[in-house]
């Protein structure tokens, strides 16, 4: 995807902070920006933890890169009905080499007093926490539960959404509608994932401490240039199974993810949960279900917190119709690696977040995860890996 015009969107706002700087009469401009400084490590070799869409993650020795970040804002509202707005964010992603991304590139048109319109590069409302799914301070946990947040590996879309706001009595309902495009790379760029015809609804109904939401994200998507992927759809094809071949092929198939989530923020007890459901017409996309239920208390500036997820995979494992013995066996063995690529697994995690300043915190975060059928989320695992695996990380996160 050629990033040129976004790039120039996301530098506008410092060009016209710059041209009006001797000017009352220009665009206010705003320069924010978040970051996550962590050590992660866990208690073996026989595989590597990562968060969703990295190449690489950590085993027994710490290391920085699974949970650590910086991204940068910048907004100028030109005038009471229009404002643009960059974001850049640097991570982990797709290699094991910390690399620059546009996350946000967009222009925000205020139809009304309840409605605007955004086109551009916009976050993709998957999640409950979608908004500020990179921001580590405005979150309870260390990291968003993988288990659930592995499901989906998009978070921004270019198109163009929606957002009306209104209120009754003392609940306020924000909904959302979003169209547009996207495209992610696999890990170590080995294939690229086109997703079409996006088209996404948000809806959030807030009334004081409680926060109900409902999401759900339609789309067509294409995966063309994995050589592995094609090595076994060829194969099938050239000795006459069709049908299993065109059920593993990802071209123009639809897939779908809807999610609920609930969120309760009383005086000092924190409740955040969220339940999942992915759909795919390809079985190389598993249909998949997940959840996660997290409890904190806040005592002061302390929060110590508590976490169980799940995931699991709905879709069958294995591809029906193919040979286990004989010379074709290695090729049934490649069609059920895809088949079975959804992660299942349960972790249950324990953690404190101390608010030490008014744009800083610190948090500490014990994971146990325990995979099933599989090496869960885990990447690289050795011949035999089962887990369960403890996981230590800790974490600085920061806004200004």
């Amino acid at each position: 995807m050629k990033l040129t015009p976004y790039l120039a969107l996301l530098a506008l706002p410092l060009a016209i902070s710059s041209a009006y700087a001797d000017s009352t009469d220009g665009p206010t401009v705003t320069i924010s920006g978040f970051g996550t400084a962590a050590l992660t490590r866990s208690n073996t070799d026989d595989a590597e933890f990562a968060r969703v869409g990295q190449l690489a993650g950590v085993k027994s020795s710490a290391k920085m890169g699974v949970d650590s970040n910086f991204g940068i804002q910048a907004t100028a509202k030109m005038n009471d009905w229009l404002s643009l707005t960059g974001q850049g964010l640097v991570s982990k992603h797709v290699t094991d080499e910390f690399g620059a991304e546009l996350a946000w590139a967009f222009a925000k048109f205020k139809a009304t007093d309840n409605l605007s319109i955004r086109v551009g590069r916009m976050g993709l409302p998957v999640y409950m926490i979608s908004d500020y799914l990179n921001v580590g301070y405005s979150n309870t946990y260390l990291r968003p539960p993988v288990e659930m947040y592995s499901q989906v590996n998009l978070q921004n879309v270019d198109g163009i959404d929606a957002i009306y706001q209104t209120s009754f009595g003392d609940s306020t309902l924000t909904s959302q509608v979003a169209i547009g495009k996207s495209e992610t790379k696999g890990n170590g760029n080995s294939y690229t994932a086109k997703f079409t015809s996006i088209a996404g609804v948000n809806l959030v109904l807030e009334n004081g401490p409680f926060t109900v939401r409902f999401g759900h994200i339609a789309t067509k998507f294409d995966v063309d240039d994995s050589v592995s992927l094609n090595a076994v759809v060829g194969g099938l094809t050239k000795y006459g199974f069709v049908s299993a071949a065109n059920s593993l092929k990802i071209h123009d198939n639809k897939a779908s993810f809807t999610s609920l989530g609930l969120g309760v923020d009383w005086k000092n007890m924190i409740v955040q949960s969220e339940y999942g459901v992915r759909k795919s017409e390809s079985l190389s996309l598993p249909d998949t279900t997940s959840w996660y239920t997290m409890f904190g208390y806040r005592m002061g500036k302390f929060t110590p917190y508590y976490h169980h997820a799940s995931v699991k995979q709905d879709s069958p494992r294995t591809v029906a119709g193919l040979p286990t013995t004989g010379p074709l066996a290695g090729l049934t063995a490649g069609a059920n690696t895809f088949a079975s690529l959804a992660p299942i697994q349960t972790s249950n995690s324990v953690g404190l977040r101390w608010d030490f300043s008014k744009s800083a915190d610190l948090k500490l975060q014990l994971d146990r995860f325990s995979p099933d059928s599989g090496s869960g989320t885990f990447l690289n695992p050795k011949p035999g890996f089962t887990g369960p695996v403890t996981v230590f990380a800790a974490a600085i996160d920061f806004v200004f």
